[in-house]
């Protein structure tokens, strides 16, 4: 999709969406700017919105409500042509609301404070019998209930329907977040409390393991989580995970999830996969398992566009649109245009063009440096629209820039942050499956004595899980350059738990 040309004569017509703090009225402006070599006058004309006026046609934007039937509500956004109507979905809503009914009278009070003679709860050991000599004990439930892992090909609804579904249900210990935002508070928490020991004395030794702990804060604060996108690419999240959710399943947590893979598939070909077996097993054994797979991709189909949000390098106009698009915004601010430096985790990261809650940046600048999860978040959280210039094409020999770009990807769709975009090929042509093998891979390869057979078998070297979670950035960018995306008025902040 190339960008419009701009030459002498030729009028850019922009229509931009103005975020307003606080949000009262949903704004549409227009643009219309005349780029004829010299600085172009522009007007504006902006118009209040009634609630006629859908500005999204997702669930959320549609009028949710804190209880009722999440099914009932499928049926009226159906009949009001807000969604269509999909039997997969209606089959996986059907178990949500089953899980939304348990939890209405559900307590997790006997997990966390269960009696001396329960060590726990296994699904295995339901039909055992159990003796107590103190009778006066409450013996507790059978099982908690049991939670819900959703998995299927991307754009089939699968967040929409765990977000319907959270919307509806009426306990308030209940907490929604990316599976990326959940490790990354779990690191920190982990990290925390390594750091509040006590000082070890010298040639003193011990051995300190918080992640029970941690799971047990997370206990007391929760009695559901639901996760957007489980995914599992690290080895330390990995190692981290059995133990982390052996303490939450067994201290009364539901699970609901959602994920572009199978539970079998979770890091498939990772390093010390045998380690993380045992986590598939259990999450098994405390979630049902649903497939929504019906192969139609509802973020690829055609939707109203908000504005010219993706150019293409080299068309000509097309810096000179965006700068334009930029410059009006900015008008919308009280900040002058500069540097603004963000605190991460003790240290700062510097983007060098923001005015208010916009950036202007460069691939190079979020991607090609060493940043994570935890920055894009803290972006998420400051900025509600970011431009990206210069996107190269992404080949294998850019793994490391890949997996930032999807991950930043992941942060700003699930925080509702607007992005406009400079690529230098059309969306579905930017990620490159071929491009040669990277350096650094192979001076790995020696390192660790590994043949090329062996690197065929580990994702690591084959960039598999970044071919496969590129599908889901393509899918997710499609959706934010829709007008119902650009026109959300609330942002999901993400918070830690």
């Amino acid at each position: 999709m190339a960008a419009h040309q701009v030459r002498t004569g030729v009028r850019c017509a922009l229509k931009v969406i103005v975020k307003e703090r606080p949000p009262t009225v949903k704004k549409t402006s227009l643009l219309t700017s005349s780029l004829s070599g010299k600085t172009g006058s522009s007007c504006w004309r902006t118009f209040c919105s009634s609630s006629s006026l859908r500005s999204s046609d997702s669930p959320l934007e549609a009028g949710i409500c804190g209880s009722g039937d999440v099914l009932g509500h499928f049926d009226r956004l159906v009949q009001r042509g807000s969604v269509r109507r999909d039997d997969q979905q209606i089959y996986v809503l059907q178990r949500l609301a089953q899980v939304q009914h348990q939890l209405k009278t559900y307590s997790q009070k006997i997990y966390l404070n269960p009696p001396n003679h329960s060590k726990g709860v296994s699904r295995q050991s339901q039909g055992d019998d159990v003796t107590s000599s103190r009778k006066e004990e409450p013996v507790p439930p059978l099982l908690p209930p049991k939670g819900l892992y959703i998995y299927g090909g991307v754009g089939t609804g699968k967040t929409m329907l765990m977000d319907l579904f959270y919307s509806h249900v009426e306990n308030g210990r209940k907490k929604r977040v990316h599976f990326n935002s959940f490790m990354l508070d779990v690191h920190k928490r982990i990290h925390r409390r390594k750091q509040s020991l006590p000082k070890r004395k010298l040639g003193k030794m011990f051995t300190y393991d918080p992640i029970s702990p941690v799971a047990m804060e997370i206990s007391k604060e929760i009695c559901l989580l639901c996760f957007d996108e489980f995914q599992v690419t690290d080895v330390a999240d990995a190692v981290i995970l059995q133990q982390l959710f052996e303490t939450l399943f067994k201290t009364g947590v539901v699970v609901v999830a959602t994920s572009n893979r199978a539970p079998e598939d979770l890091y498939k070909n990772g390093l010390q996969r045998d380690t993380f077996l045992p986590f598939i097993d259990m999450l098994k054994e405390f979630c049902h398992i649903v497939c929504l797979d019906s192969g139609m991709d509802y973020r690829s189909l055609d939707q109203p566009a908000a504005v010219k949000l993706y150019y293409l390098t080299g068309t000509p106009g097309a810096e000179a649109c965006i700068d334009a698009l930029f410059q009006e915004l900015a008008l919308t601010q009280k900040t002058a245009t500069g540097p603004r430096v963000l605190p991460v985790l003790g240290r700062d990261v510097t983007l060098e063009k923001t005015c208010g809650s916009i950036a202007d940046c460069t691939f190079d600048e979020l991607c090609g440096r060493p940043l994570g999860a935890s920055d894009y978040l803290e972006m998420a959280q400051t900025f509600d629209t970011v431009f990206i210039r210069h996107i190269p094409l992404l080949m294998l020999t850019l793994k490391d820039q890949v997996r930032r770009f999807t991950t930043l990807v992941d942060i700003f769709y699930d925080s509702k942050v607007r992005v406009v975009l400079l690529a230098a090929a059309p969306l579905d042509q930017l990620f490159l499956h071929s491009g040669g093998e990277d350096e650094r891979d192979r001076q790995l390869l020696d390192d660790l004595g590994l043949s090329g057979e062996a690197a065929n078998r580990l994702t690591l070297f084959t960039a598999e899980e970044e071919i496969f979670a590129f599908q889901r950035t393509v899918s997710r960018l499609k959706e934010m350059q829709s007008e119902s995306y650009w026109m959300q008025e609330e942002r999901r902040r993400l918070v830690n738990i």
